[in-house]
């Protein structure tokens, strides 16, 4: 067996895939503990309309990222192709290139962010005269940034590449943990945004010193001399390129339901949309773990085999499944319960539809990133961001008039509608790509239809009793169900 063959072979071993994902599910989930804390506090000293303020300052700082271009993924991939093949001496001018011109681009972000800050604030959303000079303050130190955050990608790309996941994590942890606690630092002493969100920059600038460390700890050569390499340009911008039109529509889709909520409603309804929205969508650590790691898998199979792709993507979906439907069945069967518990009852009269709804469409999501995730490991990003430049058009007027018509609750149904026809689009182009993976989707769309039903119903029961015994029937024929599904020949659902 060659060098590179091995190399392969250890990039997609099961052992080391299941352990790396694990690392990343323990990273996602551990923050989760501190936002359950740390969101009561915060409502309660900040106010609703702080509160709401600073929901954007978390999306947005997230949202910073997608200044690279893409190139942080792009960084990745091209990076693990290096060392699957034994090419590892070309890495260290490959990543001093692709971090100046991250660096580039993130200048021309602070830029854009600085002019664009003023309308934001005093036009754009719907904020309090009395806060508008606070939140104005506070976008800037965000714009400020931007450097920091996605100098942290590339840095992140560099060793996930490596599948060091363990590494990623032991950063990712405190960080995740701080973005909520952080905050709650700042209280004692100010109620001001501006504080508060310096305090989280000041997190993030921490956390990108300390994968600097890192990288040069895995990658020894990357300090020994700082060399570009022109001819890498090209492909990290074509490979990057397409992925930034998906990577800047894709989450404006999903961001920009509370944006239109701040300027059509108010800053309290982001509020209660924008909570049960943090909550529902910390699901989506689970594909963020797996696809994480299979990712870079997915891209060293396809060069060797389109039968052990479509297993690894047949195993993807079981276990997404299996993982998110009894959590979600929970969710949102006791939403009443859990939100009146958790926020009082007046918040959670205004937030149970939605946090229902975005719960199934988070779940609808994140069994549609398998395939998301598919297409672009193929060298296909163009496919992704196509589609979601054709959503988008369609899903504002549908958002806008939702809204309009019905407030919180149209606009949670809007965003569901939208991703189920995200999810169909997405399957069929992978079966188009990889028709080996057709009978696994087959199956998932089964499954889907019969689970949608589930949860539909489900948010329709009223008394707790009655609920208590339709969970349990449901969870119990679940069971029976994947019971059966073991014993079957082919040990498999999708």
């Amino acid at each position: 067996m060659t060098e590179a063959s091995l190399a392969h072979k250890n990039f997609i071993s099961g052992r080391l895939l299941a352990k790396n994902t694990l690392w990343n599910l323990f990273g996602q989930g551990a923050p989760l503990l501190a936002a359950v804390f740390a969101i009561p506090i915060l409502i309660e000293r900040l106010g609703t309309e702080r509160y709401g303020v600073l929901t954007l300052a978390w999306m947005v700082i997230g949202y910073f990222s997608l200044f690279d271009l893409g190139l942080g993924r792009a960084l990745t991939k091209l990076t693990a192709d290096r060392i699957g093949v034994g090419k590892e001496e070309e890495i260290q001018s490959l990543a001093w290139t692709a971090l100046g011109v991250m660096l580039a681009l993130s200048l021309v972000g602070v830029l854009a962010v600085c002019l664009l800050s003023p309308w934001l604030v005093h036009r754009a959303l719907k904020i309090p005269s009395e806060l508008q000079a606070d939140t104005l303050r506070a976008f800037y130190w965000l714009g400020w940034s931007i450097p920091v955050v996605i100098g942290t990608s590339g840095l992140r790309g560099l060793l996930e590449a490596y599948q060091r996941f363990g590494l990623v994590n032991a950063i990712r942890i405190p960080m995740g943990l701080f973005t909520f606690l952080g905050p709650l630092l700042v209280l004692p002493f100010s109620r001001s945004l501006t504080a508060v969100v310096a305090v989280l920059v000041v997190g993030r600038t921490l956390a990108w010193a300390a994968h600097a460390l890192l990288c040069l700890r895995v990658i020894p050569g990357l300090c020994q001399k700082v060399s570009l390499a022109p001819g890498e340009i090209k492909p990290l911008l074509a490979f990057g390129g397409w992925m930034t039109v998906s990577n800047v529509v894709g989450p404006l889709m999903v961001y920009l339901d509370r944006f239109l909520i701040g300027a059509v409603l108010s800053m309290a309804a982001v509020a209660y949309y924008a909570t049960p929205y943090e909550l529902v969508t910390k699901l989506w650590i689970f594909p963020t773990a797996l696809l994480g790691v299979l990712f870079p898998a997915f891209a060293a199979s396809l060069a060797q085999s389109h039968d052990q792709t479509a297993s690894l993507f047949g195993q993807g979906l079981k276990g997404l499944f299996l993982s998110l439907f009894p959590i979600v069945l929970v969710m949102v069967v006791v939403a009443e319960e859990g939100l009146t518990l958790w926020l009082g009852a007046e918040f959670a009269k205004n937030s149970i539809f939605v946090f229902q709804w975005l719960s199934i469409g988070v779940f609808l999501n994140c069994l549609a990133q398998v395939s998301f995730a598919l297409i672009q490991s193929a060298g296909r990003p163009d496919i992704t961001a196509k589609l979601h430049l054709l959503e988008l058009p369609f899903y504002l007027l549908v958002l806008w008039w939702a809204m309009s018509e019905y407030g919180l609750k149209g606009t949670a149904i809007a965003w569901v509608l939208r991703i189920f026809v995200d999810m169909l689009a997405l399957n069929a182009c992978v079966k188009k790509i990889l028709p080996q993976c057709k009978i696994h989707l087959n199956r998932l769309s089964v499954a889907t239809m019969v689970s949608l039903s589930v949860l539909i119903t489900g948010t329709m029961i009223h008394g707790f009793v009655q609920k208590i015994i339709y969970l349990i029937v449901v969870l119990f024929v679940f069971l029976i169900a994947i019971i059966k599904t073991i014993y079957r020949k082919n040990n498999m659902i999708f």
